[in-house]
């Protein structure tokens, strides 16, 4: 349903506009308190705010865990989804979040994809038909002086042929 949205919408708004605002008020992303704050043109680069609120603080007065983790769960895929063109299978393999500190303050997770990691994602993908790698996301505070977590990512990227062919073979 929503890469349908995004599609129409493309029409008349940019991606990284789309993108932004479909998150922010999507009842699932909402619950995390999370809010995609920034966003480049390309999607390459994508900060999310978590604040300190009564809907996500715990018994001991931090950000419950599970706000960070969920704020931060589906961007990376996103990025790689639409910096890699829709001719990709890619999902999420796993994930896992160290917490190094509680936060007890407005946090920030800051997501970037280089050019150079799309064109070894791709390489690999031509190479294997699938390639999967890891992605980590420090959860910081503002002046990224203080890491609060960090959220590890295990993503799967696929051509659409391979992916299919693996299925099948699944059945």
């Amino acid at each position: 349903m929503y890469k349908r949205i995004n599609l129409f919408l493309q029409r008349f708004f940019k991606k990284s506009t789309i993108f932004k605002s479909l998150f922010n008020i999507s009842p699932m992303y909402r619950r995390s308190c999370g809010r995609i704050i920034q966003t480049s043109e390309d999607m390459s680069y994508v900060l999310v705010r978590i604040k300190l609120s009564w809907r996500n603080v715990n018994y001991n007065g931090s950000i419950f865990g599970g706000s960070l983790f969920s704020a931060t769960d589906p961007i990376y895929m996103i990025q790689y989804i639409e910096l890699l063109g829709h001719d990709y299978v890619v999902w999420d393999k796993s994930a896992k979040i160290y917490f190094k500190k509680p936060a007890r303050e407005t946090v920030y997770a800051e997501f970037v994809v280089t050019p150079s990691e799309v064109e070894v994602v791709k390489q690999q993908v031509e190479l294997n038909g699938a390639y999967t790698f890891n992605k980590e996301v420090n959860i910081t505070n503002k002046d990224k002086t203080i890491v609060y977590a960090i959220a590890e990512k295990e993503i799967y990227v696929a051509t659409k042929a391979h992916y299919q062919n693996r299925r099948k073979k699944e059945s």
